[in-house]
């Protein structure tokens, strides 16, 4: 496949691979918004665990998750698959 041909490729998924990363994201956050606490002021409270959980996370390499959350990770990475196979199947 030449640079043309990848560059032709990559545009023509570039919407669709987009829309899952909002549905993705979006997900995320009706989660995290169900974890927290909303203040009177609007804003959320996380509970302290959860932040200490998601900062170990955010500081740990794929390679040393537990196999869980490295599962979670494959999860969402499966949503993606679907779109770049129909893609790839098209050259």
């Amino acid at each position: 496949m030449d640079r043309a041909s990848i560059d032709q490729l990559i545009g023509s998924i570039m919407d669709d691979l987009a829309a899952v990363e909002h549905e993705r994201w979006a997900h995320w956050q009706r989660f995290v918004h169900e974890q927290a606490s909303q203040q009177p002021d609007g804003s959320l409270l996380l509970p302290a665990e959860l932040v200490e959980r998601w900062e170990r996370q955010i500081e740990t390499s794929f390679e040393k998750l537990t196999e869980k959350e490295k599962e979670s990770d494959r999860e969402q990475v499966r949503r993606y698959l679907p779109i770049l196979a129909q893609a790839l199947a098209r050259f």
